[in-house]
Order: structure tokens, then sequence, then C-alpha cells
């Protein structure tokens, strides 16, 4: 038994896939059928996986076959460890098919859709797919995505980046609140008021403020939360343009920032390896940043 035991790093996926096609079949005949090898084959990648194991995977009969408790105990492990190396099969033909652009707020804001019609005309060879993940880099540095969409303060020298445009600030506040009556803000009126910020993916820090005439400030962990900080009216938000477009919320209004700085937005992807479609993504982004430059 031990001796058997020992053996287990022989393990093939062709052993799983041959107790999978047996048991769902019903035979060892179905089970050649299905993946194309001969019944010797089956019975002896069967034989081998039960030698690996030490245990008897199957109860045999003239007529029937059905999995031993340690035989259905196989399976359910069994199971995913095929469907996961069917999927990464599956990925790699993919190749460059795709192409995954992530963010942790709003993408490219305003200029989101046309950015998918355009990409969906001129590089119909090249799904593009937006992914949100609440990370410092958008998903890149967790590989996620093949170039991801910046706008928060970001060592950038581990990265490969072109700035593809600049955003305007708006403050975000309650629909109630007084000043959304009015038709824009002037920063240096923020301080009296309690700040939201988002420490980790945020555009928004202090100082962008001289010190000592700094606002409060409530810490966020996401969009959902700093959005829901500012619908109760006990927080505002300092924020570019793109969440204004792509963030509309019953009880939220934003108005311009008349006297900020703008936000410059970036494209980041690895060094090594990028995707081929990369600078066909930048060019693009580009375009549309100065299309709509106001």
């Amino acid at each position: 038994m031990d001796e058997r035991r020992g053996n287990s790093t022989r393990l093939e996926l062709k052993h799983l896939r041959c107790l999978v096609a047996i048991v769902d079949t019903g035979s060892f005949t179905d089970a050649a059928l299905e993946l194309g090898i001969s019944q010797a084959a089956v019975s002896r990648n069967l034989l081998a996986l039960e030698e690996i194991l030490g245990v008897r995977l199957l109860h045999r009969t003239s007529r029937t076959v059905a999995p031993t408790t340690a035989g259905v105990q196989a399976l359910a492990r069994a199971r995913p460890l095929l469907s996961g190396a069917d999927e990464l099969v599956t990925e790699a033909a993919a190749g460059y098919s795709h192409l995954h652009i992530g963010h942790a707020w709003s993408a490219f804001g305003r200029h989101t859709t046309e950015f998918q019609r355009r990409w969906h005309h001129g590089h119909p060879e090249t799904e593009l797919r937006l992914i949100r993940h609440n990370s410092s880099t958008g998903g890149l540095a967790e590989g996620l995505c093949d170039l991801a969409v910046i706008r928060a303060p970001l060592d950038l020298k581990p990265w490969s980046h072109a700035v593809v445009g600049h955003e305007n600030r708006y403050l975000a506040l309650a629909s109630d609140d007084p000043w959304a009556r009015r038709r824009s803000i002037r920063m240096g009126e923020i301080p009296g008021r309690t700040l939201a910020i988002d420490r980790r993916t945020g555009t928004t820090a202090l100082n962008l403020w001289p010190e000592g005439e700094r606002p409060a400030v409530e810490y966020t962990h996401d969009i959902d939360d700093w959005l829901a900080a500012i619908a109760t009216g006990r927080c505002v938000g300092v924020t570019p343009q793109a969440t204004a477009a792509q963030y509309r919320r019953d009880g939220i209004t934003y108005r311009p920032l008349r006297d900020a700085q703008p936000v410059p937005v970036h494209l980041i992807w690895r060094r090594q390896d990028p995707h081929p479609a990369t600078h066909a993504a930048v060019a693009l982004a580009i375009d549309l940043y100065r299309e709509n430059r106001q």
C-alpha cells in the first residue's frame, strides 16, 4: 500500500479523464468512444489510477459500472481539476484574441462607450473586455488585464505607460446640499466640509490644499462606499470628470471645480511581453480625449 501511494507523483490528467468518462457514459466501451482511444487504454488508465491512489474506484459487473465510496470522492476532485485544465487550454489557445483593460473606477469616463464602439469596428479580431478591479493598478499587477486605466497617483517606474488625456475635477455632493444649486465650486471652499477620500484608488489627496487649510477627512474603501458617504450628506468628494460621467446616482450631484488642476489619465502595461494591440488602444484613447478636449 505504501509503495503504491508513493507513485502519486505520476498522476496524469488522462487517468482522471478516463475515470470521469467511464462513470458518465456507464461503460468502458462508451468511454473509449468518447475519448477517442481504445477500450484497453481506458482499462489501463483506470488501473493505473487505482494503483496510484491505492484504492478501488469502481464496482464492476457484467452490466453496470458504479463508483465506490472512494470513487465518488475521487470524482469530486477530478471534475474541477479537469475543468480548470480545459479552461487553461482554451485561454492559451485564444492567445491575443482578447484585450482586457482594467480600471479601478471608471474606465475612459464619458469616452468609454465610443472607445468600445470604435474598437469593435476597427479591431473585430480582438475582443475588448473592460474589467473593474479595486486596486491601485486596476488589476494589472494582479494579472487580470493587459492594460489598465490609471488616474490615482502611482509609481509608474515598474510599468510602461502613456498619458492619453486629462480630465477636469468635479465636486460630488448630496443633491439636497445648498451647494448643489450653484453652477461651480472653488477648491478653497472645500476645507469647510468633510471630504471622502479613497486612499487606495482615489485621485484626491490632502496636498491639493495648503498645509493648515485642509478639510476633515472620512476614508472610504471603494467607489460604492465613497458614493454612499456622499449621498448621506455628511461628506463631499473631489473626483475626475470620468466619475461624474459614469456614476450618475439618485441623490448625488456633480459640480465643476473652478480652480483645480486637471487629472492626468494614464494607460499602463507590463514592460515584458506587452499585448500586440497595446499601441492601438493607446492611440484610440488619445484620439478620443483630443477630439473632446474642452
